[in-house]
């Protein structure tokens, strides 16, 4: 086999445009490999990636030494110590079962009335512009807007959150960034955690019954749990709830743009759409990378891993493989047979799945329905941000033909009741992928 070139490439925004042909290469070349430029190894196949993902032999724990962290990252680093996405079995399990309640498909179902009144409110505000960017305008805010509600967060509150959840995630997403963003992004990181502190404890203001926030401050009061968990895994739920559905949406969107047939076939076939979710999650997952450390020495697909060298698992790169789908590369919503990986696998398998595809759901039937000539505005290319782990757009414009002053398609409301597009058998499983840690590419 012929060495492969190193994963960091795909930091190259001309990379970025074509990044499923990049990893084809990587793979042809060797389907796991050693990265000199990374110092990691990285598995790109999905046999190897499948595999590894719960691997007993392979652990999550990213800080064994807080010490060996870059010290303007070492607060950032402590708070995420404690978040399940970094922990094993016991801890792993535990602090999973704090909040899993919350995440449940019959709490899911229950957000089904704040997702379509939030959907429909983004839609009937953009419908008579007939322009929109669905990052900046439908991608990012209806996300943060279910996770604040799932927290009772106050309204008010809201943009102080988002302000401090894009320079965690941009710290977690990105290990190459200079001393003053990973800075910032501890202290962001510690305002989010005094917030939410503050709030959990807030006497005067009772939480919303039914309401993580609820939960959350019943198990405070009533256990010994240790409060620092408790507000470190609550900003976890904040920054992944909402910044990988971001990446979802925007990516289902741009491939269901770049396919009008697909798109034209999910409008005559709305049964399709819980397969189309699938699909469009395997085909640009809003999270790229799984990390892994070994915990000892140990063989991986033929390939000899030292204890507590690093191992990449390239979910997307997977989720393209011809060996489990057939025609990677094409849209298929009637596809059959092998597990996508956007979510992970086993124990950590993302926790808010469920939410996620809901969402994701909602939104597309949406924009099908009720956007008519809904197409790319070419005079501003989509802009992907600049990641090895998240892969997402910074900027996705669209136009539409406004509704006619005798035809207001801006009345028309997203269904509240079961849709003709299937979101309610949407609701088995969701989107909050891994995480990586700091100073490391990616981290699940």
């Amino acid at each position: 086999m012929s060495t492969p070139t190193s994963l960091l490439r795909a930091f190259r925004p001309q990379v970025q445009e074509r990044l499923y042909d990049f990893y084809e290469e990587l793979r042809s070349a060797d389907d796991l490999f050693w990265d000199r430029t990374l110092r990691a190894w990285v598995a790109t196949g999905h046999a190897v990636v499948s595999k590894a993902v719960d691997a007993p032999g392979l652990s999550s724990v990213r800080y064994a030494d807080i010490e060996d962290v870059p010290e303007e990252l070492r607060p950032l680093a402590q708070v995420l110590s404690r978040q399940m996405l970094y922990n094993d079995a016991p801890d792993h399990p535990r602090l999973r079962a704090l909040i899993s309640k919350a995440f449940t498909p019959r709490a899911v179902r229950t957000l089904r009335g704040r997702i379509v009144e939030a959907v429909d409110r983004i839609i009937t505000q953009a419908a008579p512009t007939g322009r929109m960017d669905i990052v900046a305008d439908l991608a990012r805010p209806l996300p943060l807007t279910i996770i604040c509600d799932l927290l009772d967060v106050p309204d008010q509150d809201r943009p102080a959150l988002a302000s401090w959840s894009e320079p965690v995630a941009e710290a977690i997403g990105n290990s190459r960034l200079d001393a003053d963003r990973n800075r910032e992004a501890s202290q962001s990181m510690t305002d989010m955690l005094a917030y939410f502190r503050e709030l959990l404890t807030r006497p005067d203001t009772p939480p919303a019954p039914h309401t993580l926030r609820a939960l959350v401050s019943t198990q405070a009061e009533n256990t010994d749990q240790d409060l620092d968990e408790l507000l470190a895994n609550c900003a976890l739920l904040l920054i992944a709830g909402h910044e990988t559905t971001t990446h979802f949406i925007g990516n289902a969107t741009l491939a269901l743009l770049r396919h009008p047939d697909a798109a034209d076939r999910l409008r005559r076939r709305p049964d399709l759409m819980p397969a189309a979710v699938e699909e469009l999650l395997r085909y640009d997952a809003p999270v790229q990378l799984m990390l892994r450390r070994a915990r000892h020495d140990l063989d991986l697909s033929g390939r000899s891993i030292a204890e507590g060298q690093t191992v990449l698992l390239v979910g997307g790169a997977a989720n393209r493989d011809p060996a489990v789908f057939p025609d990677p590369h094409v849209l298929d919503f009637e596809r059959t047979g092998g597990r996508h990986m956007a979510f992970g696998h086993g124990p950590h398998f993302c926790l808010g799945a469920a939410l996620a595809r809901l969402e994701g759901a909602i939104v597309l039937e949406a924009l099908l329905t009720r956007l008519p000539g809904l197409r790319l505005d070419d005079t501003t290319p989509p802009q992907w941000q600049r990641s090895l782990n998240f892969r997402g757009l910074t900027r996705l414009d669209v136009a539409f033909t406004p509704p006619s002053d005798d035809h207001d398609s801006g009345n028309q409301a997203v269904p509240t009741t079961s849709s003709p597009y299937g979101v309610d058998s949407a609701t088995h499983a969701g989107a909050c992928p891994a995480r990586p840690g700091p100073g490391h590419v990616a981290g699940a």
